[in-house]
């Protein structure tokens, strides 16, 4: 059972087993539909689509009208039809891979956590590690029978954002923004409308977990780096913009074997909405 991460070669040798399962996570921020597209073009043997937006998100405002932040969490049970239309059982081994070095495919590693599911992955380098072994890809669609997975107990733990306004006062855990420095520090008005980040948090701009080649740094290296910045893991939120990088931390705290992190999955878009919340800028 794969877990955290899975190699091009370990793929290769157990893609056309019936019992695992290749979920296309492949996404852009800026223009939704050019992931389908990509996929339509090439993806790899027996994977199928997941949309960010459609199969991976909510409802962007909650049942009061509050706004939820840009790629809230869906229903559970509307992701768990998800998973069964995909033929996901509660024994299926489950791939996601995207061209974004893991960006996207990770928020659907903690997806399938946080509904129980331990043996999902995440392809290492993603799309483009598998063509470097010269592997093909293809333009057919599989067709899968339904699958029967039920929602279990979560591996995971989140936070809402009275959590975190609540946590301003006491400090008990730190805050990690996940997005890239600029962003953090407040200069990137064109992808976040209020610009800054959460009062006490500190970053780690989740491509600091990979190498120039895109795979992860190995586990040694992630745990010796995060060591640096926090002393507990379980002590820890993990945010980004809305809650899709920053799974790419929480994948490589798990990796480094620093579990126990927490995901704010409303994120910066979320407290950012609300005047009221307070806002740090710089670094």
């Amino acid at each position: 059972m794969y877990t955290t991460l899975i190699s091009a070669t370990q793929l290769a040798g157990i893609i056309e087993q019936p019992s695992s399962v290749i979920l296309d996570c492949r996404h852009d921020l800026m223009d939704a539909s050019l992931g389908l597209s990509a996929y339509a073009a090439g993806h790899l043997p027996r994977a199928q689509f997941a949309h960010m937006d459609q199969h991976l998100s909510g409802s962007k405002l909650a049942a009061d009208g509050s706004f939820k932040g840009r790629h809230p969490l869906p229903d559970k049970e509307q992701f768990v039809q998800c998973l069964r239309a995909w033929g996901i059982n509660e024994d299926t081994q489950v791939i996601a891979y995207d061209a974004h070095g893991g960006m996207y495919a990770a928020r659907l590693w903690w997806m399938l956590r946080w509904v129980g599911h331990a043996a999902v992955a995440v392809l290492d380098g993603g799309l483009a590690a598998w063509s470097k072994q010269g592997l093909a890809l293809t333009q057919n669609s599989p067709q899968s029978a339904p699958g029967a997975i039920q929602a279990l107990p979560s591996l995971v733990s989140q936070v809402s954002v009275e959590q975190v306004l609540a946590n301003l006062d006491t400090a008990a855990k730190l805050v990690v923004d996940a997005r890239s420095p600029d962003r953090y520090r407040g200069e990137n008005e064109s992808m976040d409308p209020v610009g800054g980040h959460i009062p006490g948090a500190k970053n780690r701009f989740f491509k600091d977990n990979l190498q120039a080649d895109g795979c992860f740094k190995s586990a040694q290296q992630l745990q010796q780096e995060w060591s640096a910045l926090l002393t507990d893991s379980s002590k820890a939120i993990m945010q980004c913009g809305s809650g899709v990088t920053a799974c790419h931390n929480l994948l490589a705290l798990e990796v480094a074997g620093l579990s126990g992190a927490s995901l704010y999955p409303g994120s910066w878009s979320e407290w950012c909405a609300h005047a009221e919340r307070p806002v740090a800028l710089g670094s």
